[in-house]
């Protein structure tokens, strides 16, 4: 099977020239993902509002690869404030309690200032 490139239109893919998603095989590897509503080009300030919108631009992205949420095994949470951890770890356990993949989380800058989360993700499929 040959790679599969997937791109969510996001002006940092074509600058930088990465992938939203790479899918290679049974992989299926997610970008580091911000909370930016893509079609809108917004972001909110708000961190949890943020958590929910990366979530949903993964969702979108590992459909498209033909994946879903559940296929993920390993995650990396990146956030800009160690203090929001307690309120983006509830969204995280909402979306990931039953999957319960892999799970690091890093505080750091990230290179929006108005990005306070970013996650990548990395999801298996299983193929007969």
């Amino acid at each position: 099977m040959a790679r599969r490139l997937i791109s969510s239109g996001g002006k940092y893919e074509a600058l930088a020239g990465y992938s939203r998603a790479v899918v290679e095989g049974d992989w299926v590897f997610v970008a580091g993902t911000g909370g930016f509503d893509y079609t809108a080009d917004t972001i909110s300030d708000d961190v949890v509002e943020q958590t929910e919108q990366t979530l949903r631009n993964i969702k979108v992205a590992l459909a498209e690869a033909g994946a879903t949420m559940a296929d993920i095994v390993r995650v990396t949470i990146y956030i800009t404030d160690q203090a929001d951890f307690v309120r983006v770890a509830p969204v995280l356990g909402k979306c990931f309690g039953q999957i319960r993949p892999a799970n690091t989380a890093v505080v750091c800058q990230l290179i929006d200032p108005r990005m306070k989360v970013e996650i990548s993700a990395t999801a298996h499929l299983e193929r007969d």
